[in-house]
């Protein structure tokens, strides 16, 4: 398949899951985005248009552990990311997966941010 057609159908599925997607300031959206070197996570409250919690795999903290974009590096950077939101005091988020199907990677990350004490 061509990687401009995968890079249109991708972005369809992020447009079709953020129809239905929004966070608030009681409840904000939890955005996950996996690359092939890195991981990017990010509380948001899109009705003030502002980023509350953000950590990626290029952390000071994590790159001393050379966390990567795998089974393995979702695990640590989702318990992590959920430390980091409790301490900012977020208990609800809403899970946007980004465009990507829920399982593998994504469903690593999102069961180690459950284990930290978020609920979604």
């Amino acid at each position: 398949m061509d990687t401009v057609k995968k890079a249109k159908l991708l972005q369809r599925r992020r447009w079709r899951i953020r129809k239905k997607v929004n966070g608030t300031a009681e409840r904000p959206r939890l955005s996950v985005r996996f690359t092939n070197k890195h991981i990017y996570a990010q509380c948001i409250d899109d009705d003030a248009g502002r980023t509350l919690v953000f950590l990626s795999s290029l952390d000071k903290d994590l790159r001393s552990q050379k966390v990567a974009a795998n089974l393995k590096g979702a695990e640590i950077l989702g318990k992590a990311f959920g430390e980091k939101a409790k301490a900012a005091g977020i208990d609800k988020v809403v899970f946007d997966r980004n465009g990507r199907r829920y399982h593998g990677c994504v469903k690593v990350f999102a069961d180690s941010v459950r284990e930290c004490g978020l609920n979604f």
